[in-house]
C-alpha cells in the first residue's frame, strides 16, 4: 500500500495533501490578532465582549474563567478579528502548540494579538477534524520545530499556511470529528457538572458556617431554605458573642492550629517510589489535580487522602492553587514541593471542611496579606494561621455537613476518573484514526 508522507506522520494513499491556506477561507483563513497600538489593557472592561488571549487556550477548548471584555465601540472597530463557530484559535508565542476550537456560544468574540486564527473552509475540511489533527502529538512536535526564535517560540500566518494538510474525503472527516468528538462531549459534560457540584459545596459552607443563614432564618421565625426539618432542627435560633464576635449559640471561636493540623507529619523513606504532585498541575479551581507520577522520594511535602493542599508562595497562591487529596491509595503516602502548606481539620469537622475554607475568600485573604519574603519569592508562613480565627459549630452539625458534602466530592472524583478514561481512549484513537490504521467502518 503507498503511504503519504508528511513531516508529522504517514497517510493512506485516498488521502489528498494540501497547504493549510489553500484549505481555509480565503484571504481571511488563516490572520493574526490585533496589533498592540490596537487593543491596550485599559481597553479592558467589566461587561462587554470577550476578548481570547493565549491564557484561554485549553486543550482544544476555550477556557471561559477570567476572560477581558472590551466595550461594543471596541468590538465594532476590531470587527475583522471575531470568532465564529468552527474556527481554530492558535497561540502565536510562547506555547505556540496550543489551540483552542471555537463552539457555537463563544461566536462573535474577539481573539487577542498573542493569538492567530485558522477559519477552514468547510467544502473542504471538517473543522473539527482539522482541530484533532493539529492535536496529534506528532503535529504539536513539528509546530514546535518550525517555530522561529530560541528564548519565546513564535509563529506566523506564513508558517501556518506553509503547513502540509493530509486529510481524507469529506464523510471520513466527518465521521472521524463524530468519533472524537463525542468523547470530548462527555468530558465537557462532566467538567460542567464538577463545577455545579462544587459550586453546591461552596455555597452550603458560605450559607452555613459564614453567613450563618439557617441561624437567622430560625432567629426570625422562618424556616431555613431549602433544608429538611430534621436537619433545621440541629441549628441554634439565636447568637451570642464569644471573642468580640457574634456566633451562633453553643458554638465556638477557636484559632486554625486549635482544630487543624497543619502539616502534619506523614513519613515516607527517602528513595521510596510514591505518587508525586507537581506544582503546575495543581488546578486554580476545583479540587482535582491534572496529574501525578510515580517518583522515588526525596525531599518534601508528605500528604494522605483527606488532606487540603494549599499554595504558598506567590503567585501559586494568588492565583488559587489547592487541592483535596483523594486521588491516592487508603494506604498510601503522597509528596511534592515544599511550597505546599497542608491542613486537615480535626474530628469532629470533615476533611471536606478543610478545602472549602481553604478556598474561602477570608482565609485565602488573611494568607496573602501574610506573605513575606523578597519581591517575586513570597510564601505563607505557617505560623500565621495561628492567629487565624475560626468558628467552630456543633459536633451533630459538623458531622451533618460532613454526611452533605462527602457525596458531592466523591460524585466528582467519579466524573474526573471517567473523563480521564475518555480522554485516554480519545488519545489512543486519535493518530489510528487520522493515519487510518483503525477504519471508520470497524468503530462505528
Amino acid at each position: 500500500m503507498n503511504i503519504i508522507e508528511t513531516p508529522y506522520g504517514s497517510f493512506p494513499e485516498n488521502y489528498q495533501l494540501d497547504r493549510l491556506e489553500d484549505l481555509c477561507v480565503k484571504k481571511i483563513g488563516i490572520q493574526t490578532g490585533p496589533f498592540g497600538s490596537q487593543l491596550h489593557n485599559s481597553d479592558y472592561v467589566p461587561i462587554g465582549t470577550p476578548i481570547l488571549t493565549v491564557e484561554h487556550l485549553g486543550e482544544n477548548r476555550i477556557l471561559h474563567e477570567d476572560i477581558p471584555r472590551v466595550t461594543d465601540r471596541d468590538r465594532q472597530r476590531l470587527s475583522r478579528y471575531s470568532i465564529k463557530k468552527g474556527d481554530i484559535i492558535f497561540s502565536r508565542v510562547g506555547s505556540v502548540d496550543r489551540r483552542a476550537l471555537v463552539r457555537e456560544g463563544e461566536e462573535g468574540w474577539l481573539f487577542s494579538g498573542r493569538c492567530l486564527r485558522v477559519r477552514p473552509d468547510p467544502d473542504k475540511l471538517d473543522p473539527i477534524f482539522l482541530s484533532y489533527i493539529m492535536g496529534l502529538p506528532s503535529f504539536k512536535e513539528y509546530i514546535r520545530k518550525i517555530a522561529v526564535g530560541a528564548t519565546m517560540p513564535s509563529i506566523n500566518t506564513e508558517i501556518l499556511s506553509d503547513i502540509p494538510i493530509c486529510y481524507p474525503p469529506l464523510p471520513t472527516q466527518h465521521a472521524i470529528a463524530r468519533i472524537l468528538g463525542s468523547l470530548d462531549d462527555k468530558i465537557e459534560i462532566n467538567r460542567q457538572m464538577n463545577e455545579t457540584l462544587e459550586a453546591m459545596a461552596r455555597t452550603i459552607f458560605q450559607s452555613w458556617f459564614v453567613d450563618f443563614d439557617p441561624v437567622r432564618a430560625k432567629a426570625e421565625g422562618r424556616q431555613p431554605a431549602e433544608m429538611d426539618a430534621a436537619t433545621a432542627a440541629l441549628f441554634p435560633d439565636a447568637f451570642e458573642e464569644v471573642d468580640a464576635r457574634e456566633v451562633p449559640m453553643g458554638w465556638g471561636v477557636a484559632s486554625l492550629p486549635d482544630v487543624f493540623d497543619i502539616n502534619p507529619t506523614r513519613s515516607l523513606a527517602k528513595g521510596q517510589v510514591a505518587p508525586y504532585l507537581d506544582m503546575q498541575n495543581v488546578p486554580t479551581q476545583g479540587h482535582r489535580p491534572s496529574n501525578w507520577i510515580q517518583r522515588e522520594f526525596g525531599s518534601g511535602t508528605k500528604f494522605i487522602n483527606g488532606d487540603t493542599l494549599l499554595a504558598r508562595i506567590t503567585p501559586c497562591l494568588e492565583n488559587g492553587k489547592t487541592i483535596f487529596v483523594d486521588f491516592l491509595n487508603d494506604d498510601e503516602i503522597g509528596w511534592g514541593s515544599t511550597e505546599y502548606i497542608v491542613l486537615r481539620p480535626k474530628s469532629p469537622l470533615p476533611p471536606e471542611f478543610g478545602y472549602l475554607l481553604a478556598r474561602d475568600e477570608d482565609f485565602r485573604a488573611h494568607a496573602i496579606l501574610n506573605m513575606s519574603g523578597s519581591s517575586g519569592r513570597q510564601r505563607v508562613p505557617s505560623k500565621c494561621f495561628d492567629s487565624y480565627q475560626i468558628v467552630v459549630p456543633s459536633h451533630p452539625i459538623a458531622e451533618k455537613f460532613g454526611e452533605l458534602i462527602k457525596p458531592l466530592m466523591t460524585m466528582i472524583k467519579k466524573n474526573d476518573e471517567q473523563s480521564r478514561t475518555l480522554a485516554h481512549i480519545r488519545d489512543a484513537l486519535l493518530p489510528k484514526l487520522m493515519s487510518g490504521e483503525l477504519h471508520i467502518q470497524n468503530v462505528t
